[in-house]
């Protein structure tokens, strides 16, 4: 593959992380990048760029009057930051006039490809609506316990555009790539790549869930696909051509998938044999969909010749990220679970079938996902609901049409600013007198609490698992989670006080 964008004129859209890393490797490429972001509608935001002799743009400036937009003369590339969406005015121009869209993952790829950066990586891919990061982190894990050079990278936080130039160099690349970058990266071919699952999410972007799930198959168009069988989803998508599929499965795997027998993670995919790779109770997280996890991280890198007792080592040896499942807190045996990080309806039903009974606070912003299978199928282990954010009442309406029997709650800020507490069918209760985010989770662990305690059956857990983004209250779903958990061992302290 060559790349020459030497001199080429690009537009770069979107100003932020990504879009600043695009511009650092465009210039590394030779290219003369210029950078679009809403935020430049105000004359004093852009300065970093300017100041190098970047030019900067708002939306507006290329805006037409019937809405549409026009491109700016002698741009050959435009290189979006996966936010962007395929109907942006800017975009259909582009296309229009036949002027390639890549996305960052995109550009990357072609840069890596070509050589320019040195001789080409491994590329091991990792995709699903829920899963991605623990994944990613447990396969960069397994990676470096078989001596390699490797780096997590992706929508993972480190862009690829910087894995690529960073030092020293990684020489395999574990790339978590959301359904916008895959979208942005047709080219993409990876050494392996990982569907885990797919469930309704992002459908406000992609417009239907055919559209989300085929952007997802783009990670299995590479040398390996990998395919999580138990998830109905990721089992049906179709693999590339020249691809070889590899399923993995909680259950006994047959002849060229992953699974387990006996408490034990088996291969027998890449051996004549089938070979053990660590027992389940060295797996963390705990639980199924940290089994799922570690098995699909222990097909890609089977894929690229890794040995079965790295594998063991780095699945050992890999710390789950924060805000994924921790306890932060206990009172009298019930456990005060942070997944702040399941932001969709398929991440919290892993979230709370891990668990025998749980009160769960859930909502945000839902996305446009449906949670009535969530509320449908964990019924039973539900001791009580707690819902809060924009969504919230969508939440109760599908706890009303399919659990009725489950105890509601809901915690809201009023117009005034006052924090507003109400049970399914009650009178809603001022219960303070600010409307702060932390406020009203504070609120919600107290109430959850509460539930937890009338549960007759025996509550284990409240569980923060809120199956929605986090926008609507929190900088993003680490300070959610960082609220629950404040929330949950001030109550902890408090009840230990007593």
């Amino acid at each position: 593959m060559t790349l020459s964008l030497d001199r080429s004129r690009v537009l770069v859209a979107g100003g932020r992380a990504t879009g600043v890393a695009v511009v650092e490797l465009l210039l590394d490429l030779g290219a003369r990048p210029e950078v679009m972001d809403q935020t430049f509608a105000d004359p004093a935001a852009g300065a970093d760029f300017r100041n190098r002799g970047i030019p900067v743009h708002a939306p507006g400036d290329f805006a037409e009057p019937d809405g549409s937009a026009r491109l700016p003369v002698g741009v050959e590339l435009v290189v979006v930051s996966p936010g962007f969406r395929p109907d942006t005015p800017l975009l259909v121009a582009a296309a229009s006039a036949g002027v390639p869209v890549w996305g960052d993952v995109e550009l990357a790829w072609h840069a890596d490809r070509a050589g320019l950066f040195g001789a080409p990586r491994s590329w091991l891919v990792i995709t699903g609506t829920n899963g991605k990061t623990t994944t990613t982190g447990m396969t960069e894990a397994i990676v470096t316990a078989a001596g390699l050079s490797g780096l997590a990278c992706g929508n993972i936080g480190l862009t690829v555009a910087d894995a690529l130039r960073a030092e020293p160099r990684a020489d395999v690349l574990c790339v978590e790539m959301s359904s916008f970058q895959l979208h942005w990266a047709p080219s993409v071919r990876p050494d392996a790549g990982v569907v885990l699952n797919v469930a309704d999410d992002h459908l406000d972007w992609h417009g239907s869930l055919d559209a989300y799930a085929a952007a997802k198959a783009q990670a299995l168009l590479g040398a390996v696909a990998v395919v999580g069988d138990d998830d109905a989803g990721a089992a049906a998508l179709p693999v590339g051509p020249d691809s070889r599929r590899i399923g993995f499965t909680l259950g006994a795997p047959a002849a060229g998938d992953l699974g387990i027998v006996d408490g034990m993670l088996i291969d027998r995919a890449f051996d004549d044999q089938p070979v053990p790779l660590i027992a389940v109770a060295g797996v963390r997280p705990a639980g199924p969909s940290g089994l799922s996890d570690a098995l699909a991280a222990a097909a890609l890198t089977r894929a690229i010749g890794v040995r079965p007792d790295a594998v063991a080592q780095g699945l050992r040896d890999y710390e789950p990220a924060a805000h994924r499942g921790q306890v932060v807190a206990r009172i009298d045996g019930v456990d005060f679970i942070d997944d702040s990080k399941a932001t969709n309806p398929h991440a919290a039903h892993a979230a709370v079938v891990a668990h025998d009974r749980v009160v769960l606070i859930a909502g945000g912003l839902l996305k446009g996902a449906p949670v009535d299978d969530l509320v449908r199928d964990t019924a039973s282990r539900l001791a009580g609901v707690v819902a809060i954010g924009t969504d919230r009442q969508i939440i109760l309406d599908a706890i009303a049409r399919h659990a009725p029997e489950v105890p509601a709650v809901t915690v809201f800020t009023r117009d005034d600013g006052s924090v507003m507490t109400q049970r399914t069918g009650e009178q809603a209760l001022a219960v303070a007198a600010t409307g702060s985010a932390d406020v009203v989770m504070s609120q919600a662990v107290d109430a959850a609490w509460q539930l937890a305690r009338a549960d007759e059956s025996g509550a284990d857990a409240v569980l923060l698992a809120p199956a929605a983004a986090s926008l609507d209250m929190f900088a993003g779903y680490p300070q959610r989670g960082d609220s629950f958990a404040a929330a949950a061992t001030a109550l902890a302290d408090a009840a230990s006080s007593r």
